[in-house]
């Protein structure tokens, strides 16, 4: 491999040129397939346009769109193109998207459509050359195939000279931030970055003919691009492509992956509809579904029941099939803090979850679970290669090839990350164990300090009231005060479901927040979670809120990760109530 994901692309192919190597549905139950021969020829084809449109080697690509072979295209082409790609979110406002574009200088946008299109008219985008859609037409811009025809006019030795001058320290591509605190930051990521972070994936992944991922978690998340992209250009795996999230329990039963990764949200939102099948199922049915459950756990503990054989075959091998998810091999879980009970739950159905621990700064994914070395609550152990170490006040700090060069235009905030001696300051707090194992506890900047002077972990405290019934999402806030408290919003199914057995009355969210049936099961939920806690964590009072925290809403980034500040701004007056004050006018 000669120094680049890019140039592992074009040599995979060439060893494994039938086999498949990109999917697209073009309809239930019904995919085209392109081998690994043809997916490269289409990368060459790509690239050969991007430099007929006069994309120079350094030049920004903006990319922005669902999860589809245009998508991937564009990536891989814009790289072979000696160009660096620079993705945005789909779901990002106009003036955040506009943002990206000019930030990075983007010379030409490849969009989904019109209307992503639309985000960042000409006044916003100064720099660009040229601007094309995937699917349709837009004023002022190319179709696909117009575009991709504009390759004819040069010649395929152009692209060779193109990944010739490739260097392994030169900038490959720039990840967005989901900008939990800010605007969004520019990671730039160099070619020796993504090089060995998909080599480790060889290395420590047992890949076999026939392997399958599902490309549905947005592109422009080094997560997915890892998955979709750069992984599968070294170890010549199929991805298949989910364009739209509300699909994705559809089409994994269609593609039945071999490994499969989903943020906490997904794995909650998998496990309520279980639980709601189950609640509405007749009661010898639920028995056995629960008892099923009890000997799955026992046997992850380590013990083997007589009747898990049974368990197995009645429970755990149809679920599997239902869910799509019986050819997986491995089910790992990223990007956001999981709750227990969510891990206890697929554990007790056969299907344990694989902690996995990264960020953008260091490509991905630095520490992880394995099978044959898994801790459950732990995000595993360093990945080959990486190091990890506790700084004096907690924080995680890592070292290896896959700690990126700095971030685009703000060196200031690249010193504060990058420490001396190599080491990236992570912004997370945690431990490690005598074995090796990290375990993640907080972010840095939302430890909160009590007026006592108490130092308190909130998503800790959070992962605990998540785990009441019907709760979808806990903000704990106390900042400077003498107690803490908590903002509670509700899962509407499975917080109705809740509310039906504990005979509450009400038939709408909204009205469940003031139910005093409801309010009583919550509260003694929270008064469980409680006693876990040591004194000055414990919630005191909280309240609870009639939405669900989202990523169009704006409480979630892309990556689903809690904003709070905006949190704390929208709900001030909810806030205030929790501790008897008046928010400033």
């Amino acid at each position: 491999m000669r120094g680049s994901t890019i140039h592992a692309f074009f040599e995979t192919a060439a060893r494994i040129p039938r086999r498949p190597a990109l999917k697209r549905r073009v309809g239930p139950g019904r995919w085209e397939t392109l081998s690994w021969e043809e997916y490269a020829r289409e990368v060459r084809r790509v690239a050969r346009a991007f430099i007929a449109l006069g994309v120079r080697p350094g030049d920004r690509v903006a990319l922005c769109g669902p999860n589809r072979p245009e998508w991937l295209l564009s990536d891989l082409g814009a790289l072979a193109a000696g160009a660096v790609p620079a993705p945005y979110y789909p779901t990002l406002p106009a003036d955040q998207a506009a943002y990206v574009v000019e930030h990075s200088e983007a010379r030409v946008a490849v969009a989904h459509d019109a209307a992503q299109l639309a985000k960042i008219g000409q006044p916003r985008a100064p720099l660009l050359r040229a601007r094309i859609v995937m699917q349709g037409a837009a004023a002022s811009a190319l179709g696909w195939e117009e575009f991709v025809g504009k390759a004819d006019a040069v010649p395929d030795s152009a692209v060779e000279e193109r990944l010739r001058a490739l260097e392994p320290d030169g900038l490959a591509t720039l990840i967005y931030t989901s900008g939990t605190t800010g605007p969004p930051k520019a990671v730039m990521i160099s070619h020796r970055n993504l090089l060995f972070a998909a080599d480790t994936a060889r290395r420590i992944l047992e890949v076999l003919p026939g392997d399958e991922v599902l490309s549905y978690l947005p592109l422009s998340h080094i997560a997915e691009q890892m998955i979709s992209l750069h992984a599968p250009a070294v170890i010549g795996f199929c991805v298949a492509c989910c364009e739209r999230l509300e699909d994705a329990p559809e089409v994994l039963r269609e593609i039945r992956p071999t490994r499969f990764l989903g943020v906490p949200r997904v794995w909650e939102k998998m496990q309520a509809r279980i639980e709601e099948r189950v609640a509405s199922a007749p009661a010898a049915r639920r028995r056995i579904f629960h008892w099923a459950q009890q000997l799955g756990l026992a046997a992850a503990r380590g013990r083997r029941p007589l009747l898990l054989p049974l368990a197995r075959r009645l429970v755990q091998e149809p679920l599997a099939r239902a869910l799509g998810l019986d050819r997986a091999r491995q089910l790992g879980t990223s990007a956001a803090p999981i709750s227990p009970g969510t891990l206890e739950f697929f554990e007790s159905l056969g299907l344990p979850l694989y902690e996995i621990y990264g960020q953008s700064e260091c490509t991905g994914a630095s520490t992880a679970n394995l099978p044959g070395r898994r801790k459950p609550g732990t995000v595993g152990p360093p990945l080959p290669g990486t190091e990890v170490r506790i700084a004096e006040d907690g924080e995680v700090l890592l070292r290896g090839p896959h700690v990126f060069l700095g971030y685009l235009k703000d060196p200031e905030a690249t010193r504060a990350t990058l420490a001396p001696g190599g080491w990236l300051c992570t912004g997370d707090v945690g431990q490690l164990d005598a074995d090796g194992f990290l375990r993640i506890t907080d972010r840095k900047k939302d430890l909160l300090i009590t007026s006592g002077g108490k130092n308190v972990s909130p998503q800790n405290i959070e992962g605990l009231l998540a785990r009441i019934p019907g709760i979808a999402h806990a903000v704990v806030v106390g900042e400077a005060r003498k107690h803490l408290a908590a903002l509670l919003t509700l899962d509407r199914e499975a917080a109705l479901r809740e509310a039906r057995s504990c005979g509450a009355r009400a038939g709408t969210v909204a009205e469940l927040c003031g139910d005093p049936s409801f309010l009583d099961r919550i509260s003694r939920g929270v008064e469980e979670a409680n006693r876990s806690l040591a004194s000055y964590e414990t919630i005191k009072k909280f309240k609870l809120l009639p939405v669900e925290f989202s990523i169009e809403s704006g409480e979630l980034t892309p990556t689903l990760k809690l904003r709070r500040k905006v949190v704390s701004q929208r709900y001030a007056q909810q806030i205030a109530e929790l501790f008897r004050e008046t928010p400033a006018a």
